[in-house]
Formats: C-alpha cells, structure tokens, sequence
C-alpha cells in the first residue's frame, strides 16, 4: 500500500450561519489511539442533520469550528494499538454517532464501529446506507412497529431518508404513499408509492379518498404543528403518527420545534385510538444498542450489494466544493442523498 500523504483536507465550520463559513483546511492527517481504525475517506454524506448544525447551535453541540458529516465510507489505511477484526486495504462504513468530522480526507474511528462494506458495492452508495437507513430501520420496525399489509403514509418522500423509507417499506410488504413535488412523483412511483402533491392537492382528503379510512402509519419528515396535525388526521383509528425530522428546526432553529413538541404532548392525551410514539429514536436507541447497529448495518449493506436496495444519489460532489452541497440542499429541488467525494 502506498504511504498516505502527511497532510489532509478537512471542510471546517468557522462559524455558525450560512454555507460560505464552511472552509477547507490542510492539516497533518489525525493519527488512531488505541482500539481506532484510520480511514481514508472515499465518500462522506450531507445531510439535513448538517445543516441545522451549521446554521444553529443546540445544546450540546460543539463551538466553532468543527466538522460535519455523519456518515463515511473509505479504505482503513492505519490501525491503532489492540484492533483486530479489521485489516489495512479493507472497505469500511460508519456512522460518527453525533460526533461528525465525515467532511474530511481522513477520520479516525473506533474498530467496534466500522462495518465491512461487501465487494462489488460502490463507496457513494454505501454511504447511502448508513445513516439514512438505519433511520428508516429504526423508525419502521422499532418505533411504528409496521406489519406487512399496513398502509405507510411519508411525508417528504423524495429526499434522502424518504426514498430509504420507501425502498424498506416496499421490502416489508407495505402500501405505500408518499407526499412529493410534481416533479418527484415519477420517483416515488417508481419506488412503490402513490405520489400525491402536497402543493397542489389537500393531502388530508386525498390520504382518504385513496384508502377510505385512513393510513395505520404516517412517518412525517416535515414536522411543525399545523403539518403533525395534517399527518394525524390521515390516520385511521388506531394509527400511529411518528415525527422523524423538523425542516423548521434547519430554518429557524431550537425555538421553532417547541410547536411541534407540544402537539405531540396533546396529542397524547386525546383518547381516539390513535397515537404518537416518540422512541426508540436515533438519537439514543443506536448508542445504547451497538449490536443492532453493527448488525443492521451489515444487513443494509449486503442489501446493497445484492441489488435489493438501491440508493438514490442526488448528485456527487467533490469534499473541496462542500458549499455548493450545502446550497443545493438549501435550495431544494432534488431528490435522494447529496454525497461529497475525495477522489481518492
């Protein structure tokens, strides 16, 4: 194997606001303390996640400047002291768990939470299957507790976590649906799923017109009072609502999700059959339960590699130009998962 080179790029938050303070920075690449794997980054993917993060600081999160990116895949090329199960050469998939620092050249992480990434499986779609994925996983089968048959509601259908959403769905024997722009609906048709048009059309009276009754399941990647409320009242008696993502909490920050909190507190108490679950969620079910990550990871990934998922990459970007990746995001108007590349 070739030496790395000494130094490495890595895309830095100066400070909170809008796309033009991320910077990219050469440094001397990091070096694996003991039990960490070093991997040279192939793809890192971008996410909503990374957004609110640069634009908003949330309890928690780092001061400035720090490095986004949540999910990585590359080529471990450095092992620290008491690794083993892992070799230098070998492929690799992880997920940072909140930590970030994907949007680099290389990043180091523990051995325990790297997973193998099969043969034949591209590095920009792997990084797919990561973090997008195991969202759905989790929300699917832990939170909503979906069965085969039942009618799945999604609200954002087209973007990165939406189309894992429906690919898993379909794979689960659901009846699928999924709110979309126009110019998404042939995707969503293509993934399994009615599309309706949110813009155009009353979601709520179509969700009824097409099912009679109502959906079991709506999984809502919008959020915000008044579309939490639209999501309940397509659901039939007995349904339950889950609120995954907050599109307001990307715009306007930890004030703007309080609404959202509030109906789901009230919707608690209302009794008419149907329900709002809040948990297991990612932001604790996965650091509590290492083994279902790993185990659900190797699962999606071989998926993968089989051909019985397929990602829908938005458009690959290269690390250096992770403003414009920002911006597109912003923007809107894709769908599927914006993914920044290093060329390596």
């Amino acid at each position: 194997m070739n030496e790395p080179p000494a130094t490495s790029r890595r895309v830095v938050v100066t400070r909170r606001g809008g796309p033009e303070f991320l910077e990219v920075i050469e440094e001397a690449r990091p070096e694996p303390r003991a039990g960490e794997v070093r991997i040279r980054v192939e793809a890192a993917g971008v996410s909503g996640y990374d957004i609110t993060s640069r634009s908003h600081r949330f309890p928690g999160s780092p001061k400035a400047p720090f490095t986004l990116g949540e999910d990585v895949v590359g080529i471990v090329d450095a092992m620290g002291e008491d690794v083993s199960g892992i070799e230098p050469g070998q492929r690799v998939a992880a997920w940072t768990f909140g930590d970030g620092g994907g949007y680099a050249e290389y990043t180091c992480r523990p051995a325990d939470l790297v997973v193998p990434v099969p043969a034949g499986l591209a590095p920009d779609e792997a990084v797919c299957l990561v973090v997008n994925y195991l969202t759905a996983h989790l929300y699917l089968y832990k939170t909503a507790r979906v069965k085969q048959g039942e009618r799945l509601l999604v609200q954002g259908a087209a973007g990165g976590v939406g189309t894992a959403i429906l690919q898993l769905g379909a794979l689960a024997g659901l009846e699928l649906f999924g709110t979309a722009s126009p110019y998404n609906h042939e995707l969503v048709t293509s993934l399994g799923a009615t599309p309706i048009d949110y813009r155009r059309e009353d979601v709520v009276a179509r969700v009824r017109e097409l099912t009679g009754e109502g959906v079991d399941v709506v999984l809502d990647l919008i959020a915000g009072a008044r579309q939490l409320w639209r999501s309940y009242r397509c659901l039939r008696k007995g349904g339950r609502l889950v609120m995954m993502g907050s599109v307001e909490a990307s715009e306007r920050g930890l004030l703007s999700i309080v609404p959202s909190l509030l109906f789901v507190g009230g919707a608690k108490l209302w009794p008419d059959g149907r329900s709002v679950p809040m948990g297991p969620n990612m932001t604790d079910y996965p650091f509590e339960h290492h083994d279902w990550y790993r185990d659900t990871l190797s699962e999606l990934l071989e998926l993968g590699a089989t051909g019985g998922l397929e990602p829908v990459i938005a458009e690959r970007i290269p690390l250096t130009e992770a403003r414009r990746a920002h911006e597109l995001l912003e923007r809107g108007g894709y769908a599927g998962k914006v993914v920044l590349t290093t060329g390596s």
